[in-house]
């Protein structure tokens, strides 16, 4: 398992839709930005983080395995994933320039590739190697239907197609206008629709502050609302913590926290009851254990964030017991050589050696960039 090469890549991966929009960002692709790693034994690992597909920030990561990690990593034994870790996370003058941001993006991506090796080494699925999947059942949330972006209409009928034509008993639904009384109305016309035993998640990608978030979460008592994500800045504990103890609807975050560090003020201040790690904005699997660790000490229950579109969370939450749930956005699941895939809203178990992460080769030719 002697690492020989380590290759950074980036693909630029249409969406579903011509465009989405959530409260704060507009995208037309989906990046896909990692590191193949090759051993001696002709073994090939790969791991990546996921981008709102700029071209040139998505090159900062790729420099940062190239020209950072991968001097670190050649001559190693691959085997020795969470070693690397450490020695990747801690290497000083990498901790000096960063703790979060582009270096653990990257490393997420190099993190993640370790642990795809060491699954397809063993000839097993990722989450029979990490100890057996602990459930039979992991249900499946749409996002892909709830866009900001999306009209009205196109709200009610996308949601009504994921209830009744394709099983799903859970829905997500972006939210975040200038005026929250929209949000209301549309949440309002969904619920209507699609009726009362449907679960309705929400989410403002850190849209709102505190006081607007206190009246819409009174405005919002009679709908049922599952949990309230991100209604806030990322990194504002005190305003996280004061809109949970204002409101019955449970606050849900995690997808822009960059370590378990983070996590833990933020579960400590009692400021979230859903946690939403993520292994492409962790440092990768072994970290993301770390927070789900932490989460289920604190009986508080995981729900990732699909950064990495589930390819690898679907793994991750068969195994862990504090994951019943996962976000399902299909956007590119088509590009990899075992999909993930939701079945009457219930995500199928992954079969393969790996991590799920071994992209088509027809893919990266299509839609690879350049590296420079």
């Amino acid at each position: 398992m002697k690492i020989t090469a380590v290759e950074p890549f980036i693909l630029h991966l249409p969406l579903t839709s011509d465009s989405i929009s959530d409260s704060t960002h507009s995208i037309t692709h989906w990046g896909v930005v990692g590191a193949k790693i090759t051993t001696a034994d002709g073994l090939e690992g790969y791991g990546f983080t996921g981008t709102h597909a700029h071209l040139a920030s998505d090159r900062l990561i790729t420099a940062c395995i190239r020209d950072c990690y991968t001097p670190l990593l050649l001559g190693e034994d691959a085997a020795d994933h969470q070693r690397l870790w450490t020695k990747l996370a801690r290497y000083p003058a990498l901790q000096w320039v960063g703790r979060a941001g582009i270096t653990h993006l990257a490393l997420a991506a190099v993190d993640v590739a370790l642990w795809d090796l060491a699954a397809k080494k063993a000839g097993v699925p990722l989450w029979s190697l990490l100890g057996g999947a602990r459930t039979e059942k992991l249900e499946a949330y749409n996002t892909d239907i709830g866009w900001i972006s999306f009209s009205k209409e196109a709200l009610i009928a996308g949601s009504a197609r994921a209830v009744e034509e394709e099983g799903f008993t859970r829905i997500k639904i972006k939210v975040g206008h200038d005026d929250p009384n929209t949000d209301i109305e549309r949440l309002a016309a969904v619920r209507a629709r699609v009726g009362n035993n449907v679960r309705i998640a929400i989410d403002a990608n850190g849209r709102w502050d505190l006081p607007t978030c206190q009246r819409f979460c009174a405005r919002a008592k009679g709908l049922d609302i599952y949990w309230f994500e991100e209604p806030m800045w990322y990194d504002d504990i005190a305003s996280h913590a004061a809109l949970a103890r204002n409101t019955s609807i449970p606050v849900a975050l995690g997808e822009q926290l960059y370590t378990v560090d983070a996590f833990r003020s933020f579960i400590n201040a009692g400021a979230v009851q859903y946690v939403q790690p993520d292994v492409t904005r962790l440092g990768g699997i072994t970290e993301y254990i770390q927070v789900a660790d932490l989460a289920l000490a604190n009986r508080l229950p995981v729900v990732p964030h699909a950064g990495e579109m589930s390819q690898v969370h679907v793994h991750l939450s068969y195994w862990h017991p504090a994951s019943t749930i996962l976000e399902y956005i299909p956007w590119i699941k088509d590009h990899f050589h075992e999909p993930s895939h939701v079945k009457d809203g219930i995500f199928l178990r992954p079969q393969q050696p790996g991590a799920s992460t071994t992209p088509l080769a027809e893919s990266v030719e299509r839609y690879g960039k350049s590296l420079s």
